[in-house]
């Protein structure tokens, strides 16, 4: 409804725990009494109307003004007036869910004790209707004794009496004799008195939802459906968008092609081709399996299962001394880490929080896709299967299983820490029933998280990519370069290569002494002692050092490196790059111990400075920033050390 009624896509609801932060919008009402005829300057003589605009803000969900969380503080008291540098509001619509009105009758009567001016807008009418439901809003709001409105928030010729209301909330009627605001017999006198009044009749059970929920709910059934929902997630983003990025590759393969033909200009050709094409194209590959990871999160959310799936991991939560709502703020990890962290607000205890908040990185955010992506394509052939399942999605679905484990396996340890230890607090969590998710809103969910990962491409990436280019390219040793040029064109020559033959062994012997004496690869191999054990070259160090500001730039800084050794063809350099130092000297750098070394380490590491920033917030201190950073970084070590060592034996 805030959004209908502002024209803004924000998250929002009114379910606790929904929303954890303000969000303001204007509303373009039309004053009462305010209304221009001709005079002088409306065409034709018609009447025009004046417009104004006021402020809307939505504020997390509550049933109550007793607050035990966070988001639930800063409800009760920007509406007392007590937020420091906020104006208390002028008046509060509340937004009430008809097919629970009781639940919210608690939160009227509390507000109205505050002295502000309160109008409810009565939502789910609709639903209450399709399972024989009764609520007379006109008696409800004779009963109450403040303005009521039965609205359907999809439905925009619903909101037009409310966006009268907003017009003038100074004229809302108020009760003579305010309800009871303190919680007791009385209140409960009160709320029975009220709905009876309103003529109140509970719907019935939805018979689809219960039956739907014998299963999505069983301790067993429940979590082996979850794991069948997760597993065919992944099978789906592999099967689906794989044909879409090869023709997303081959577009940026013939731009590349196109530059190197028809740029005469050296400096230019190569910024054009190796830092906006091989690195900022080099993401922009995984655009499909990026937007349809939204199109599928945005489809569970809006069905109604994400609720049962948090509702589902109670008793697992509970097993490490916390609850199901600490599996909300993991599950809205699984998009980005940043909001996952946020999200914490709505734990009531703040041992709780920390506990979630430094090991919610662990969960399997969007930006590790791109990076899982490109190394699960070298490891393993599209063509491979496991029985009727696609091998790439498997491997994919284990990986998002083994942060999800490994998330819930620290926050239990951290849990069991002194610091943090605390009893567990009672969870309640309403499940909305299921429904078919309307298209226009699933479809512009997806396309606002992906114009974020976009617009994350434009700014950091592309930052880091021309960066990096620099680094790459200096100093030119452009004497040398062009000797080692000549010198490996006049060897080919003389072995019998035709001429153009001859210029590409030259071209690539002349990149490569380039490469291996930039500014890039001294910083490289300056660091190649710590992550030499898991068969990483200065190469991929550079990767994973730029990384730690965003994890896919170290897609973006192999796609460079891979450009600058091929441009025509970054693919085949990338999986052909061998070692040019140390004892692997002239083996692949990509083998299949060095791949799965590199899965581990981006699973764990915590690499983006946007998670360390929220993390610093939530938490107040760096402390818990530094511990974060520390521990994962320590344990994606050794996960890829372990990995690397035992894949190597293995494999021989």
């Amino acid at each position: 409804m805030f959004n209908a009624l502002t024209g803004l896509r924000l998250k929002t609801g009114n379910y606790p725990g929904v929303t954890v932060t303000r969000s303001v919008g204007r509303v373009r009402v039309r004053p009462p009494s305010v209304r221009l005829t001709r005079a002088g300057n409306t065409p034709g003589g018609r009447a025009s109307t004046v417009h104004r605009h006021v402020y809307l803000e939505d504020l997390p969900g509550t049933y109550s003004l007793a607050p035990i969380s966070p988001d639930e503080q800063v409800v009760a008291d920007l509406l007392a007036g007590q937020l420091p540098g906020v104006a208390r509001p002028d008046a509060a619509l509340i937004v009430v869910d008809a097919t629970v009105l009781e639940r919210s009758l608690a939160l009227i009567a509390e507000t109205l004790g505050l002295g502000i001016p309160v109008a409810v807008a009565l939502t789910m009418s609709d639903e209450m209707e399709r399972r024989d439901g009764h609520v007379n809003a006109a008696a409800l709001e004779d009963a109450l004794g403040v303005p009521v409105r039965a609205v359907i928030g999809t439905r925009a010729s619903t909101l037009e009496p409310v966006r009268e209301l907003l017009a003038d909330p100074s004229a809302w009627p108020r009760p003579v004799v305010p309800p009871p605001a303190e919680p007791g017999r009385e209140r409960a006198d009160w709320v029975a008195s009220t709905l009876s009044e309103a003529g109140y009749r509970s719907p019935r059970a939805h018979s689809r939802t219960t039956a739907v929920d014998r299963l999505l709910l069983h301790p067993v059934w429940g979590t082996l459906a979850f794991l069948a929902v997760m597993f065919v997630f992944f099978q789906v983003i592999f099967t689906v968008a794989g044909p879409l990025q090869g023709y997303i590759e081959t577009f940026f393969g013939w731009l590349g092609a196109l530059v190197a033909d028809h740029v005469s200009i050296p400096l230019l050709a190569d910024f054009l081709g190796t830092a906006l094409i091989g690195g900022v194209g080099g993401i922009l590959v995984f655009v499909p399996q990026i937007m349809l990871m939204f199109l599928l999160i945005s489809l569970l959310e809006n069905v109604g299962y994400m609720s049962r799936a948090a509702f589902l991991t109670d008793r697992v939560m509970s097993r490490a001394g916390l609850e199901g709502r600490a599996f909300v703020a993991m599950l809205s990890s699984f998009a980005c880490a940043v909001p996952g962290i946020m999200a914490t607000r709505t734990l009531p205890s703040s041992r709780d929080r920390i506990a979630v908040a430094i090991t919610a990185p662990l969960m399997t955010c969007s930006a590790r896709i791109p990076v899982y992506v490109l190394l699960i394509g070298m490891l393993v052939p599209a063509d491979t299967r496991f029985g009727p399942f696609q091998a790439q999605g498997v491997v994919m679905f284990g990986l998002y299983l083994l942060g999800g484990i490994s998330a819930m396996t620290a926050a239990a340890i951290f849990k069991r820490s002194r610091s943090l230890r605390s009893d567990l607090m009672p969870f309640y969590m309403e499940m909305p029933p299921y429904r078919v998710p309307g298209i226009k809103t699933v479809l512009l969910t997806m396309w606002d998280s992906s114009k974020q990962f976009l617009q994350k491409v434009g700014k950091i990436i592309l930052a880091t990519a021309i960066v990096l280019w620099v680094l790459l390219s200096l100093p030119a040793h452009t004497e040398q370069a062009q000797a080692i040029h000549d010198d490996a064109v006049a060897a080919a020559l003389a072995e019998g290569a035709d001429p153009e033959e001859a210029e590409a062994v030259g071209e690539a012997q002349s990149r490569s002494f380039v490469l291996d004496n930039s500014i890039a690869a001294s910083i490289g191999k300056a660091v190649e002692p710590v992550f030499r054990p898991l068969g990483f070259d200065w190469r991929i160090d550079i990767g994973i050092l730029g990384s730690f500001a965003a994890r896919e730039v170290v897609v973006s800084t192999l796609g460079q490196i891979a450009a600058a050794e091929d441009p025509e063809s970054p693919e085949t350099a990338l999986a052909q790059m061998r070692y040019t130092q140390g004892p692997h000297t002239g083996q692949i750098v990509f083998s299949p111990p060095t791949i799965v070394a590199m899965l581990l380490f981006f699973a764990y590491a915590l690499q983006c400075m946007s998670t360390v920033g929220a993390i610093r917030r939530e938490t107040n201190s760096w402390k818990w920033p530094l511990i974060s950073w520390g521990y994962m970084f320590v344990l994606a070590w050794v996960a890829a050390y372990l990995g690397y060592t035992i894949t190597a034996a293995i494999t021989g």
